[in-house]
């Protein structure tokens, strides 16, 4: 590589670098609640079911910074669950709670998701059933769909391909006998073998 090259080389990963994202959309966020029932963690907008996007807040939705999540995207957590980033506030784009609770640099400089509940019990029994610093994935709202293979498919499946047919030399009759014999023996290749997972799941 040339040394003129070089610097565009790493002007171009820097650009892939700075966008926000890891190459796995893998990000540690401090995951904090808010709920629509009142009181403190909820105010006049989130009451009303309000978000910033103009959608109706429901379980599943959640608040990011739009600067480092794009609105549309799926956010996954560890156990599975996926919320939608549809909503935005100050204490998550000032990344509050990950610089007041983190122990490490590491921790405080994560960025912050809001999860939004219905009720202040259901939000505050999740949040101490969790742990407050997670690995999140990131799906933006653009990423193309995965295509999970269907296992339930109960055509057959062949073994080999079938021989081609071709006219056979005229044999006599102990050598087909012969020939029968040995061929029971080796077994039942480029036969058709039924698909053993039938129609589980159906």
């Amino acid at each position: 590589m040339t040394l003129k090259r070089l610097p565009l080389v790493l002007l171009l990963g820097a650009a892939a670098s700075g966008s926000g994202f890891a190459r796995d959309n893998s990000l540690l966020a401090r995951v904090t609640v808010y709920w629509a029932g009142g009181g403190h963690g909820s105010d006049h907008y989130t009451q009303q079911h309000k978000s910033a996007t103009g959608l109706r807040l429901q379980q599943g939705h959640c608040a990011v910074d739009p600067r480092r999540i794009p609105y549309g995207s799926r956010v996954v957590l560890p156990d599975g669950t996926n919320l939608s980033a549809v909503d935005t506030g100050m204490a998550v784009r000032n990344r509050k709670a990950a610089r007041r609770s983190g122990r490490t640099t590491y921790e405080r400089n994560a960025i912050v998701i809001d999860k939004f509940f219905e009720t202040k019990r259901q939000a505050l029994a999740w949040a101490n059933s969790n742990p407050p610093f997670v690995n999140v994935k990131v799906i933006p709202p653009n990423a193309p769909a995965l295509v999970k293979p269907n296992l339930t498919n109960s055509q057959p499946i062949a073994l080999s391909p079938a021989p081609a047919t071709t006219s056979a030399p005229a044999i006599s009759s102990t050598e087909r006998i012969a020939t029968t014999t040995n061929a029971s023996a080796v077994g039942p290749i480029g036969a058709i073998v039924r698909n053993p997972l039938g129609r589980l799941g159906r």
